[in-house]
């Protein structure tokens, strides 16, 4: 999870409040925002809600709602939240973090976005660029974003609707394999002779040396999984034969 950073703190009071911008920055926003026993998403929901519930509908509201975008809330989810708190905080509470939350999810300006930036948008990690330099082992368009090239290497990979990568195995004679966590949308990843398994935005998969699978986007949906490559000993991919329509779509 990326490190949450304030410095509105002592931008605003250095000078005048310094203890309240140490608190305000490094405290509430270092300590507590970072602490990860809630996700980033319901820890957004929950400070909209308090701010809501508290009155409170000036621009720290809406600073917390548009958090609440950039960090995955859809407008579908953020008019459920306010209606649902409207029942125990007030209706004009409502009405004036409704008034708030339309500008914030602008609809002109969502609905002008296209799928893949709908998608980056519902994803912490970046699309990247078109993987053209294994595009001939994909059906469909993938994009690649390197995250990490030193130490541990790991990508984002990132697959349209419908699109998956061919059969493949990762050969090593020591250790080896890799390693999927699920970011955003939804996939599968499939392991031969074995029923196909639905990856989510948290879901992990250990992929061990020597087996052939293949993964990719469901039908209907883009999908993003971080790749990880296991260390290993004189290690090699070796790709197969595509993923055909009919395997594919008996899923």
């Amino acid at each position: 999870m990326k490190k949450i950073t304030q410095t509105a703190g002592r931008d605003s009071l250095s000078g005048f409040a310094d203890e309240f911008a140490h608190f305000n920055d490094d405290v509430l926003f270092g300590e507590n925002w970072n602490n990860t026993d809630i996700d980033l998403k319901t820890r957004c929901i929950v400070t909209v809600t308090a701010l809501i519930s508290s009155g409170i509908t000036d621009s720290s509201l809406k600073y917390h709602l548009q958090n609440a975008k950039a960090h995955g809330v859809s407008r579908e989810e953020i008019a459920a939240v306010i209606t649902h708190i409207a029942f125990y905080a007030g209706w004009p509470k409502a009405w004036a973090a409704f008034n708030l939350a339309k500008e914030v999810w602008n609809e002109k300006e969502d609905s002008a976005l296209s799928a893949k930036e709908k998608h980056q948008r519902e994803i912490f990690f970046p699309i990247g660029e078109p993987n053209v330099n294994y595009a001939q082992y994909f059906i469909g368009n993938s994009y690649l974003a390197p995250l990490s090239t030193e130490q541990t290497v790991f990508f984002n990979v990132t697959f349209e609707p419908g699109c998956r990568n061919n059969w493949h195995i990762h050969h090593a004679e020591q250790g080896g394999g890799q390693v999927l966590i699920g970011v955003g949308g939804k996939g599968w990843y499939c392991e031969e002779g074995k029923p196909a398994r639905e990856i989510l935005p948290g879901t992990v998969i250990n992929i061990p040396p020597e087996v052939r699978h293949w993964h990719g986007a469901q039908k209907d949906c883009w999908f993003s999984h971080i790749a990880i490559e296991v260390e290993g000993k004189n290690c090699s991919n070796e790709w197969c034969e595509p993923v055909s329509d009919e395997e594919y779509n008996r899923l």
